[in-house]
């Protein structure tokens, strides 16, 4: 039971084998076991692709429900050996890691001191495919990640406003589309999520194909635009201090950009009841966060 939630929560073999601290022959067998006296196929078995087939995922809650259990049963033991052997992956863009994370990390240690926490800053795209692969547990992002086992749910929502520097832009000018599309955009690459919010803004993403400068990194955007490259559409709760010393321009829009939801997806095959505890700290840390900054910049959904 516990060998096959292992293996859907990292969707491959030699990873289950490592953290199960066995072979990955006997991981195969294991399954290949748990298919004969279940009389049926858990897992497609096509070149790299893992899924689940329908019965591997009525199957996988059944299992779910009694993992939960055995969970909160070792809670109510007390058994500090429970924790200690958790090591939680967490991903998370920018953003989140420029804002309201350092209070999440910090509490969960606090809360959960001999929980191991592995903190990954990548782009939406890059954490969706570790999703995906096994590597991580939680992941906040622009996009939820898709999956058997995942949860998913918005985390907190920013405002987004276009900035530069005052070298570049009169703060006090309303500026059109059709001016924002003369002027040079910094954003993140083509086919990125965050990228699919700027063309549609302009309705035509032909105008953006000579004035485009794009960058994976949200703070390299913003040291760009300080250095007066060009214009940006950015959380604002972000670049607080670049506006408050005069280093960005808030600019005035004539079309105001859309709001950015950060979406938390999770794994919950496995250790239920610690992935809950680090869920419900990420809430409680991206609701302390939002209550404590203008509410016109970071809100909850």
């Amino acid at each position: 039971m516990t060998t096959f939630a292992v293996l859907v929560r990292n969707r491959h073999f030699g990873r289950t084998a490592e953290e199960m601290n066995t072979t990955q022959p006997a991981v195969s067998s294991r399954l290949a076991a748990m298919e004969a006296e279940l009389g049926c196929r858990l897992i497609h078995r096509a070149g790299s692709e893992f899924r689940l087939t329908p019965e591997g995922e009525q199957v996988l809650v059944a299992f779910q429900g009694v993992l939960r259990s055995m969970d909160l049963l070792k809670a109510s033991l007390k058994n500090p050996q429970h924790e200690a052997n958790v090591v939680v992956r967490i991903g998370a863009i920018d953003s989140v890691i420029a804002t309201w994370m350092p209070d999440m990390v910090e509490s969960l240690h606090l809360r959960m001191p001999n929980l191991k926490v592995e903190l990954t800053v990548e782009s939406t795209k890059r954490l969706i495919y570790g999703m995906n692969k096994g590597e991580f547990d939680l992941i906040f992002a622009v996009d939820p990640a898709i999956g058997d086992g995942f949860r998913s749910f918005v985390s907190c929502v920013w405002q987004m406003i276009w900035a530069a520097s005052p070298k570049i832009v009169d703060p006090d000018r309303i500026h059109s589309v059709d001016e924002l599309a003369n002027m040079p955009i910094i954003t993140f690459p083509k086919n990125t999520p965050p990228y699919r919010q700027i063309a549609p803004y302009f309705q035509d993403e032909q105008v953006l194909a000579s004035k485009l400068t794009s960058s994976n990194s949200l703070f390299a955007i913003i040291k760009m635009c300080m250095d007066g490259l060009g214009v940006a559409a950015i959380p604002s709760v972000v670049i607080e201090r670049e506006l408050g010393s005069g280093l960005l321009n808030p600019m005035q829009v004539a079309k105001r950009f859309p709001p950015l939801p950060i979406i938390a997806t999770y794994q919950s095959s496995t250790e239920q009841e610690i992935i809950l505890r680090v869920v419900s700290q990420a809430q409680e840390s991206a609701r302390k966060f939002c209550g404590r900054v203008n509410p016109s910049t970071a809100w909850l959904a």
